[in-house]
């Protein structure tokens, strides 16, 4: 394919720029910082998805998704995943761009990546979706995250303000009861978003959530609130406040965000202060919590184990005195 058709189909295949904007989503405009803010999270997204889409290649696109400012690196390669997973759903495709992603620099964005796989299932056709046998056991969770986070994006009204909960998800239904759980984390990570990053209206909009969801809410807003950023130190700690006795599911939420960005050298000052702020540790601190607490394929007994990882990082955070 030439460089012309390449170019087309980007222009074809790439959702608009425009839904990003706060104003088309009707997301809360903190303040012009916080929206310039995640509207360059949101076109960063895009630009990682058009640069995967108009590539030959997953390895032809990494030039230029490297060259994406470091803060917002990391949601990039989220918007390539998801291209490689809907490029290789494409009749005539080989399927191999996702794994091209990860075999190269998209490695070190693993959880991003997962999170990017989500994006694509809740845009693809039951069909074509991917493979969840192919990935990681694990962190496979994020791909449930990661359609939680685009389902209350893009279908705010329903998913966050009417708090619609999907009874037939696209997971296996023998693992249905935690799949609801996953998604929830991807709903909370939203909800950093269509709060335009003001704790008082996250908290707000969180605390409307029935208490049974409220605890995975929190992880997810704990790691948007890292990961993403755009909140001060006092907001932070209002944050940290007002989450109550869901605090140590903001700080696990706050740690996975760390581990995130330390795994892929992408840590940032505002990354620095909400770690700090939120769990009391130094971002490779709170990352090395996670990955001391990683459990072996070879411990991995019950089901899931990702959710037992995550309830150990929380109470080793608490057991430390950090909640």
């Amino acid at each position: 394919m030439t460089a012309g058709l390449r170019a087309l189909r980007r222009r074809i295949l790439t959702p608009a720029l425009s839904s990003t904007s706060l104003d088309v989503r009707g997301f809360r405009k903190k303040n012009p910082t916080s929206q310039r803010l995640l509207e360059t999270v949101g076109r960063s997204f895009l630009e990682g998805y058009g640069r995967i889409v108009e590539a030959p290649d997953a390895r032809a696109a990494e030039p230029r998704l490297e060259a994406i400012p470091r803060e917002f690196r990391g949601f990039a390669y989220e918007g390539a995943a998801m291209a490689c997973s809907i490029m290789d759903a494409l009749p005539g495709s080989k399927a191999q761009r996702l794994t091209g992603l990860l075999a190269g620099r998209g490695g070190a964005h693993t959880y991003m990546a997962y999170v990017g796989i989500g994006w694509a299932m809740a845009r693809l056709p039951r069909p074509l979706h991917p493979d969840i046998e192919k990935t990681d056991p694990l962190l496979r969770w994020l791909i449930l995250d990661g359609y939680g986070f685009h389902q209350a994006y893009f279908r705010t009204t329903r998913y966050v303000h009417g708090q619609h909960r999907e009874q037939k998800l696209p997971w296996p239904q023998h693992q249905a009861s935690y799949a609801q759980r996953a998604v929830d984390q991807g709903i909370g990570r939203a909800l950093w978003f269509v709060g335009g990053t003001d704790v008082d209206a996250v908290l707000s909009l969180t605390d409307a959530f029935p208490p049974a969801r409220r605890a995975d809410l929190y992880s997810g807003v704990g790691l948007a609130a890292t990961y993403a950023g755009g909140a001060g130190a006092d907001e932070l700690l209002r944050l940290r406040e007002g989450a109550g006795v869901y605090r140590p599911q903001l700080l696990q939420g706050a740690a996975f965000a760390a581990e995130a960005r330390e795994q892929a050298g992408l840590t940032v000052p505002h990354t620095q202060l909400a770690t700090e702020v939120l769990c009391g540790m130094k971002p490779h601190e709170a990352a090395g919590v996670c990955r001391e607490l990683r459990p072996c394929a070879s411990d991995r007994v019950d089901a899931p184990a990702y959710e037992t990882w995550r309830q150990h990082i929380a109470g080793a955070l608490v057991s430390e005195g950090r909640s």
